[in-house]
């Protein structure tokens, strides 16, 4: 019972899994999806199901350069997991990791904004589709509970898995997860409001918009760091 409360005390703490920087991430999910879909050829570049359902088709018309432009972005995001989980190995006294792979974001996300729309769109979404497995690895929970911050799918089954359970138990805790779970939806799919409406704007440019919200995640996560720095509590950081 004590260590099981321990561990409920330590997830309510940690801020990479708290609600407030989940829906913050989410919004920047949403909105690279409207940016990518709207100034920068009319892709997703967040999931990768569609890009490989237009692998597919490439391959299948006998069109391999087609095949390649969609082929990248999929080898992208593969390699963005990879480098996600590496930067989770670094033990920094003053960076959380998840402020690397927040930095990192933040820079890549920069350098895409300067990026003139059509000629160079295709390095762009690639650029975004590792960025994008950045922080769908790096931010996985809320509070232990699984959740996606870059695509709508598994949130939406399984907050209707939840549902489904509430019907059953009446238990007040499986509600609660199914209305976290359409929280995040409804932030993305602000962020891809918000996406739309400054993109069509500023185009490329609007994309800086993001690096504003990842300012504040990555402010916030020095409070996590602090905490588990100074021993509060004898425990690492969560993975």
């Amino acid at each position: 019972m004590k260590e099981r409360f321990r561990k409920k005390f330590e997830e309510q703490l940690a801020i990479s899994e708290s609600m407030i920087l989940c829906l913050t991430l989410a919004i920047v999910g949403g909105f690279l999806d409207a940016y990518t879909y709207i100034s920068r050829g009319q892709v997703f570049a967040n999931a990768q199901t569609g890009n490989i359902v237009l692998l597919g088709i490439g391959i299948a018309k006998g069109e391999p350069m087609a095949a390649v432009h969609y082929l990248l972005p999929i080898l992208a995001f593969a390699v963005g997991i990879v480098v996600s989980e590496y930067l989770k190995s670094i033990n920094s006294d003053n960076l959380h990791w998840r402020q690397l792979v927040i930095g990192i974001e933040f820079v890549i996300i920069a350098i895409v904004g300067f990026l003139s729309p059509d000629n160079l769109d295709y390095i762009a979404n690639v650029a975004i589709s590792f960025v994008c497995a950045l922080q769908v690895q790096a931010f996985r929970r809320i509070h232990g509970t699984p959740f996606a911050t870059t695509m709508c799918t598994g949130n939406l089954r399984t907050g209707m898995e939840f549902f489904c359970v509430y019907l059953k138990t009446h238990d007040p805790s499986k509600l609660r997860k199914t209305l976290q779970y359409f929280l995040v939806i409804a932030f993305f799919a602000l962020g891809a409001f918000l996406g739309a409406h400054l993109t069509w704007r500023w185009d490329a440019h609007a994309i800086f918009f993001c690096n504003i919200l990842l300012a504040v995640v990555f402010l916030l996560l020095f409070e996590e760091k602090r905490f588990y720095k100074e021993d509060v509590i004898k425990k690492t950081p969560p993975q």
